[in-house]
């Protein structure tokens, strides 16, 4: 190689293939609680009915969550749900959203997005919702390491979807960890 570019060139070159080689291998892989989140997500979105959806249910994720990696990862076992980022509550009317998963968004955003789609059954899941009075269906909370949910009836009676009631104990009985 007498051409000085090619001799700057190969050297990085060499990188840029190693680096694309081995990205697999040093790719994040989810937490315990990154999975805990997406099995309990799953699970209750598998034990979800909507009215005349025929396919996998679409789940809009609010970019503003926690777990957004771990809502959309191909890692681990297969989604009951379709996952999309979104990161308005415009990205969700322009989006046909089964469930939407929110974030850091406030009880009062989480209502006023319910109220924008009152017509159409969507569940609603939330990170950020402890007391889980209103806003969303589905309240993820979070204590140490263990993820539990609470359920609120109101918001799920209104939601237009249909929840397995076994789901619906296992949030009165504290003992779906």
């Amino acid at each position: 190689m007498s051409n000085p570019f090619l001799k700057l060139l190969y050297p990085l070159l060499l990188a840029l293939i190693f680096c694309a080689l081995s990205r697999p291998l040093f790719a994040a892989t989810l937490s315990d609680i990154d999975k805990s989140v997406r099995s309990m997500v799953s699970g209750i979105i598998g034990y979800t009915h909507w009215p005349q959806l025929i396919q996998q249910p679409t789940l809009c994720i609010f970019a503003t969550s926690r777990y957004r990696d771990a809502l959309s990862s191909a890692e681990g076992f297969p989604l009951t749900y379709k996952p999309i980022m979104v990161h308005s509550s415009q990205d969700v009317r322009n989006t046909e959203c089964d469930a939407i998963y929110f974030g850091q968004e406030l009880p009062d955003q989480q209502v006023e997005l319910q109220n924008m789609l009152n017509k159409k059954p969507v569940l609603f899941i939330s990170e950020q919702n402890a007391e889980c009075r209103i806003g969303s269906s589905f309240c993820l909370l979070f204590n140490a390491d263990k993820v539990t949910f609470a359920v609120n009836l109101d918001s799920l009676s209104r939601s237009g979807v249909r929840v397995n009631p076994d789901v619906l104990m296992l949030a009165r009985n504290k003992k779906h960890e």
